[in-house]
């Protein structure tokens, strides 16, 4: 019985001291593998007022584009719309929407060297909203509101985009942040108060309060 349990025992030691298969290893997917060798496109249209800059600024935005996330780009002139589509050598699907992302925040009105953050950093989005979703202001009150905005010389927006870490747009009565969520959070939060009618003293003080607890949080 003992010489049994003896041979047991050694057989569950061999079974043991055998080596397990390796892992396998599989490459990440390229773009073109994903949807079946099929080619994605997007399609971002061209403002009539943002023409003139897009061509102005297009080899400067085509770069990146076509060279680094490895999209082809083109500009349909009948329609007027900015055409992207994924190649064989691309290395991520999501770099399509990336592209159409950077191209779109242009077209709001965002420089080429602020958009172009968007393709390098995946935390940024754009978030859009206008003075009416605030409070309803027309005539005089809605153009002071813009004023307000803006302040002397840009003063007041500047100091918003460099204490959130945001970039601004002000377009009439449309509003475009682009930066991380938490930060388009507070800088949407001192634009509300400037539209309803806060001076922007009041706003800088509390932006500062805000900035100061995200540093020590951060």
């Amino acid at each position: 019985m003992e010489g049994k349990s003896d041979m047991n025992t050694m057989e569950v030691e061999v079974a043991a001291s055998a080596p397990l298969p390796s892992k396998p290893k599989f490459g990440a997917l390229r773009a073109h593998e994903m949807s079946d060798g099929l080619v994605q496109f997007r399609k971002v249209a061209v403002p009539p007022h943002r023409f003139t800059p897009l061509k102005k600024a297009w080899l400067e935005i085509y770069n990146p584009i076509y060279e680094q996330m490895k999209i082809d780009v083109r500009m349909n002139l009948k329609n007027r719309r900015v055409e992207l589509k994924t190649r064989a050598d691309t290395p991520d699907v999501s770099n399509l929407q990336k592209c159409a992302d950077f191209v779109h925040a242009f077209m709001l009105g965002f420089d080429v060297t602020d958009a172009v953050a968007l393709l390098r950093v995946d935390e940024l989005f754009v978030e859009s909203f206008e003075i009416k979703d605030v409070k309803t202001l027309k005539g005089d009150h809605k153009s002071r509101a813009i004023g307000r905005l803006s302040g002397k010389g840009g003063k007041t927006k500047f100091a918003i985009e460099n204490a959130t870490r945001t970039r601004i747009v002000v377009a009439d009565s449309k509003i475009h942040i682009l930066g991380s969520f938490t930060n388009n959070k507070v800088a949407r939060s001192s634009l509300c108060s400037l539209i309803l009618g806060s001076p922007a003293g009041k706003v800088y003080s509390k932006l500062r309060a805000v900035t100061a607890r995200l540093a020590e949080r951060f």
